[in-house]
């Protein structure tokens, strides 16, 4: 199933720091990251920031309002309950509901692949966006899950490519290449990751390698703590932080 698959971008639940505070922005910027956290979509229940690094991005939540405010429920009671770093890695697919129905027949529940909506002007308006989104359960040994995302057609991803701006890029950062996700992986995660990358994935004692298209690497470490190492293409050794994630550039 791998072989169309490629990172998307990574959903961050955040603290209001990581929108608000200069210095944390000044940072990110200083480091090549054109970042501009007012920017973004919302309604009065959350507030998204994107950090547009190439073709993928971090998208950084902050709940506003309890109920999220239109925000996917499970991920609003997770930050709700205190739930800070990446909650979700989506990956860019063909065919989602090819992938929908093979995860089906693996006994891999799979939520139905949907339009992402979400309500805004007190709850009377329905915003559609032109991409249509599935998951696999949370992980059990860390609070994450797998998305899948199928954008409409060419011309929608035409469009929403002008909206992924200001972008590293323009500093000669060009992507993201790898990425180690460490955690308390159980067995049954290993088994849950192993059967939904198929012969992509390469399985060791305590990880497991996913190799993608376009030179893309993802590891899934066996680690104390939950925490999350990106390299984009032009990595020399520095990094930011932003939550649980080191974003090396």
């Amino acid at each position: 199933m791998g072989e169309s698959m490629k990172l998307d971008h990574f959903v961050i639940n955040v603290d209001k720091k990581y929108q608000t505070d200069k210095t944390i922005i000044d940072c990110i910027r200083a480091n090549g990251f054109p970042y501009e956290p007012k920017w973004g979509k919302g309604t009065k229940g959350f507030k998204v920031s994107n950090l547009w690094i190439g073709n993928e991005y971090f998208e950084m939540i902050r709940i506003l309002k309890p109920d999220g405010g239109g925000w996917i429920e499970e991920w609003t009671r997770k930050y709700n309950k205190g739930h800070r770093g990446m909650i979700c890695l989506m990956f860019d697919v063909e065919g989602i509901d090819t992938i929908y129905h093979s995860l089906n027949r693996k006994n891999i529940p799979v939520t139905q692949p949907k339009w992402l909506e979400f309500k805004w002007f007190f709850s009377l308006l329905t915003r559609r966006m032109p991409w249509r989104n599935c998951y696999i359960p949370f992980f059990e040994g860390i609070p994450l899950q797998i998305g899948f995302q199928e954008m409409k057609d060419e011309k929608s991803r035409d469009f929403m490519n002008q909206y992924m701006v200001p972008n590293s890029r323009d500093n000669g950062i060009k992507g993201i290449n790898k990425v180690i996700i460490k955690g308390q992986f159980t067995e049954n995660d290993f088994d849950l990751i192993s059967t939904v990358f198929g012969n992509t994935a390469y399985k060791h004692e305590t990880s497991i390698k996913i190799k993608l298209p376009l030179n893309q690497i993802i590891e899934f470490v066996t680690d104390i703590y939950y925490k999350i190492d990106i390299y984009t293409d032009s990595s020399k050794g520095d990094f930011i932080e932003i939550e649980n994630i080191k974003l090396y550039c």
